[in-house]
């Protein structure tokens, strides 16, 4: 709904610019805050009665392979092209590329 100067509009009292997305707020559901996430649990440690009320939420068992590295790497277009092209689970196979070179390496 368009009121006012043209390049403004106004979302009930909060007046925006075409280049503000407009923020929408619920005050049943507002904004965290530092404290709000600083204070928060995760959802493993909820009692199984609240839990039940979100049966989509699941609670991740410990990790069955060593963590592994999060890192940023540039790859030609061919390699990414080549293990895309293998469906899901791509990346992890360029990883088990990676570890065969070493062990041919030796």
């Amino acid at each position: 709904m368009f009121q006012g100067k043209p390049g403004r509009s106004t979302i009930g009292d909060q007046k925006t610019t075409p280049n503000e997305e407009a923020a929408v707020f619920d005050e049943d559901n507002p904004e965290w805050t530092e404290d709000d996430f600083r204070t928060a649990h995760p959802a493993d440690e909820l009692p199984p009665e609240i839990l039940a009320a979100f049966p989509k939420t699941r609670v991740r068992g410990p990790q069955k392979a060593p963590t592994k590295v999060p890192v940023s790497l540039r790859l030609s277009p061919e390699v990414v092209d080549h293990f895309r092209a293998t469906g899901d689970g791509w990346q992890a196979r360029i990883d088990e590329a990676l570890k065969a070179a070493i062990r041919k390496a030796g």
